[in-house]
This record gives structure tokens, C-alpha cells and sequence, in this order.
């Protein structure tokens, strides 16, 4: 329908102040409110996150439309059934203990945001055990995500992923690990679920996850 395929295309090319107008259109025009955010704003997503991937685009662009996004999802959300975005499952993601860099794990949360889970962002300098706490506090959570940017920081992301490991509920969740320093053999060391070293693949994993 013409009102997704321009919510779509806003989406695409990261035009936010349009986004919330156009998603207001389409439902006006009686188009349904999940296809709208599967159709148009999730597949867009999809489509930025492919062209990332590629090296069409970089993280300024896929910042900007993940914000085109999420101003699309506000007008959006009143209207889809309760559940519906955040329908793919919980996520806590946090930057592990010792680490204040946050601009990479935004980028994660918001793709995240953007493929259908409800993400709960622990913040920087997260210590382990508010890692599990998290997840005491919320026990439908899917995946539990720890981002390190400094090689000083990938002890306390082993120690952080130890402790995940040794937990009771380890067998409900999968740990996702990711940052500059982090690569696959190092979260395979440390016995994390999945490694992924940009914020699309990242998306991309998490669904296939929980699928």
C-alpha cells in the first residue's frame, strides 16, 4: 500500500521529521498498524542494516534511521495491540564493569528496538551481578547482551559472562557478547552464545535466536 511503501522509504533514507506524518497517513488511509510497523518500519531496518553490512552506509545514517524509526513506533505504538513491539522477546544489554562507552551499545539497542524486542538498557559500567539481577526482575528476558570497547574491559566481560554461565537460569537465555576488542574465538573462550561484531548483524542474530 502506498502509505508503507512511503513510511518505507522515510525510514530508509533516515528522514525523521517526516516519518511520524507519513505513519499518521497510513493509518488514516486504513492501513494496519502492524503491517505498517512490520512492513514498513522493521523491513527498512532490515534494508539499512543489509546496505551496513555492505558498505553502502555508515553509522551516522543507520543512526538516523533508526531515529526515524522510533519517532514512526511512538505514533504507532497507541495504536498496535499491546505487545506488538516488543513482540520478538526481552533483552537487557549493558557495557560491562569498568567500561563507559555507550555509542555502540545505543546503536544495538536501538536495532534492537528496531527488529520487534523490548530492550532494557542496564547502561555503562554495568558490575555482573546487576546483570543477573536484570533478569530476576524481569524472567521472560530472551538474551542478555555485554558490550566491551576497551581491551582493559574484556576481563570484566569473561567474569561477567562466568557468572551468567554459573546461574540457574542459564539454559533460558542466550548471552551475546560484542565491541572493538571482542571477536569470535574470544566469546567462544568465555562461553558466550554468540558474537557479532556490528549493531545490524546483531539484529539479525538475536532473531534467529529466539526463532
Amino acid at each position: 500500500m502506498a502509505g508503507i511503501q512511503e513510511v518505507y522509504d522515510l525510514v530508509l533514507k533516515g528522514k525523521a521529521k517526516k516519518v511520524a506524518g507519513a505513519v499518521t497517513e497510513a493509518l488514516d488511509a486504513g492501513c494496519d498498524p502492524t503491517a505498517i510497523l512490520n512492513e514498513g518500519m522493521i523491513a527498512a531496518m532490515d534494508e539499512v542494516g543489509a546496505k551496513f553490512k555492505n558498505g553502502e552506509i555508515f553509522v551516522p545514517e543507520m543512526l538516523v534511521a533508526a531515529k526515524a524509526m522510533k519517532n514512526g513506533v511512538e505514533v504507532l505504538k497507541p495504536h498496535l495491540a499491546s505487545g506488538v513491539a516488543g513482540a520478538a522477546g526481552k533483552v537487557i544489554i549493558g557495557t560491562v564493569a569498568g567500561d563507559l562507552h555507550d555509542i555502540g551499545k545505543n546503536l544495538v539497542a536501538m536495532m534492537l528496538e528496531s527488529s520487534g524486542f523490548e530492550v532494557i538498557d542496564l547502561g555503562v559500567d554495568v558490575p555482573k551481578e546487576k546483570f543477573v539481577e536484570a533478569y530476576e526482575q524481569n524472567p521472560d528476558t530472551k538474551i542478555i547482551c555485554c558490550s566491551a570497547l576497551l581491551t582493559t574491559t574484556m576481563t570484566a566481560m569473561k567474569d561477567t559472562v562466568a557468572l551468567l554461565n554459573s546461574s540457574s537460569f542459564r539454559d533460558k537465555i542466550k548471552v551475546m557478547v560484542g565491541g572493538a576488542p571482542i571477536n569470535e574465538a574470544f566469546a567462544e573462550e568465555i562461553g558466550a552464545d554468540a558474537y557479532t561484531e556490528d549493531a545490524a548483524s546483531c539484529a539479525q542474530r538475536a532473531k534467529e535466536l529466539v526463532a
